[in-house]
Order: structure tokens, then sequence, then C-alpha cells
């Protein structure tokens, strides 16, 4: 009984042992198989991994070298117009500069012929004004009267006598001209003093007396000195254009051309004042009335 029991204990254990590793073999050997397709399909994995690295390689440096490529050519894109901008702004500065040069100039062409122009009429009333005098202070010839003889030793067909000397007072033409220097200075004192219905008198008398003299320019100026202190604009501006006219090349021109912008101005002309001291710059560009009219467009916001 107890070797039996023995035997059958053996069997059991036999039994067990054998319900036990008798099936372990087939499911290795299955997950062996399993572990090798898997390690297959990730090795195959692995290789497409690889090939698709190697042609995004091979397309990311396709598309950098396209990408430098397009770059320098942007560059050289962005150079090119760079220049031609800077050449176009160079040909645009040029071009401007010779278009304001030919404008100041044909406008400063335009304003001679115009003074020439006022010149010579002035020239020519004042030659038509010396005639008039002229004939005025001419006498009468002395006529012999009816049945009278020529006087002893007188020439045939010389008057005996004349109607009147030409310095006799009353007779045409006998006032004469003030002193210009005297009457002149005497006229600037005056106009200093603040005197200036008496200045003004003396400055006419200049302009009636010596029309063709350039201090009759000055006079003209201090004439429209006298109206712009009394704020009639109007009247000064004409005797400035007086000065401009007739005696451009008097030293109180530029003065003249400046106070007629500010006349202009303070007539509420704002574009003819501006013309006038934009003038006056181009015609004495180094004169401290021109540094004056650019200060006055400077502060007008006016270029």
């Amino acid at each position: 009984m107890h070797i039996s029991g023995v035997t059958r204990n053996r069997l059991l254990a036999t039994a067990v042992l054998s319900f036990v590793f008798l099936p372990s073999a087939p499911r290795a050997h299955a997950v062996s198989k399993e572990i090798v397709e898997l390690q297959t399909q990730v090795q195959q994995l692995l290789d497409q991994v690889q090939r698709l690295q190697s042609t995004l390689d091979t397309k990311m440096g396709v598309l950098q070298h396209l990408a430098e490529q397009t770059a320098d050519e942007a560059n050289q894109m962005t150079t090119a117009v760079n220049a031609l901008q800077q050449k176009l702004n160079s040909q645009n500065d040029g071009t401007g500069g010779k278009l304001d040069t030919i404008s100041g100039q044909v406008q400063s062409l335009n304003d001679s012929v115009d003074e020439l122009k006022a010149r010579i009429a002035k020239l020519d009333k004042t030659m038509q004004d010396l005639q008039t005098q002229l004939q005025n202070t001419q006498a009468p010839p002395a006529q012999t009267p009816p049945g009278t003889m020529p006087g002893a030793g007188a020439m045939p067909g010389t008057p005996a006598t004349s109607g009147a000397a030409p310095d006799t007072p009353g007779a045409p033409g006998a006032q004469q001209a003030p002193p210009l220097q005297e009457t002149l200075q005497a006229g600037v004192r005056d106009y200093d003093a603040g005197r200036y219905d008496v200045a003004q008198g003396e400055f006419q008398d200049v302009v009636h007396y010596y029309p063709l003299d350039d201090l009759a320019g000055t006079a003209q100026f201090y004439l429209g000195e006298i109206a712009y202190q009394q704020k009639s604009y109007a009247t000064a501006i004409g005797a400035y254009n007086n000065v401009l006219e007739g005696f451009s090349g008097n030293a109180k021109a530029p003065a003249a051309q400046l106070h007629k912008g500010y006349a202009l101005l303070a007539e509420d002309k704002r574009n003819e004042g501006i013309h006038e001291l934009r003038s006056l710059i181009q015609r004495h560009p180094q004169t401290p009335e021109a540094r004056a009219a650019r200060s006055k467009l400077n502060g007008m916001g006016v270029k």
C-alpha cells in the first residue's frame, strides 16, 4: 500500500508536471515567432523611416538651395531697385534744381523787361514834361510896332529890345530849382525827426526838379517810407514801384522791394507779397534785405 501510494503520488506528480510543462513548449515557440515577425516589421519600419529621412534630407537640401538662390536674387533685385531709385532721385533733384534755376532766370528776365518798359515809359513822359516846360519858358519873340524902324546899329531882322528878361520875377520859368544834395539831406533829417509833412515836400521837390537824377530814386524811396509809416500802403507801393521801375540800380532798390512786400502783406495780398519777397531773394541774394525776406517767409511757414 505504501509502495502503491508512493507510486500513485509519483504518477500524479508526473501527470501534473506533464500538464504544466508539455503545453509550454508550443507557447514559447509561438511567442518567439511573433517576436521575430515583430522585429521584422520594426526593421522594415526602420528601413522605411531611413528611406523617408533620406528623401526628406534630399528635398530639404534642394529647397534650401532654392531658398538661397531666391534670397540672392531678391538681394540683387533690392540692390538694383535701390540704385535705380537713387539715380531717379538724383535726376529728379538735378531736374528740379535746373527748373528752379531756369524759372528764376526767366522770372528775372521778365522783371527786367518790365522794368525796362516802365523806365522807357517814364523817360518818355519825362521828355514830354521837359518839352512842355521848355515851350512854356520860351519867351515870345518881340515884335516891332507898326511904322517903327529898327534901332540904330541894329542888324536887320534883329529885335531892338526883348519883351522881358529871363530872370524877371513873374516871368514863366523864373523859379529856380533848389540845390539837390542839400534838399535831399534836409528831407532825410526831417524824416528821421518825424516831421513827415516837411520831409515829404522836400522829397517831392527833388523828384520834381531832378527827375532823371539817381537821387530822385532815393527821394521816391523816402516818399514810400512816409506813406508806409502813415499806413497808406497803396501810396507806399506806388512810390516803391517808382524806385524799382525807374531806378533799379539805386542803392535803395532792395529796401524798396522788401518794404513793398511788407506793404502787400499788410494789405492781405499774401501771394503777391510772397512773390515780391522771393523775387528780392533772387535778385539780391547776399543783401541784408534778402536775409530779412528769408526770415519773414520762414516765419510765415513758406519756403
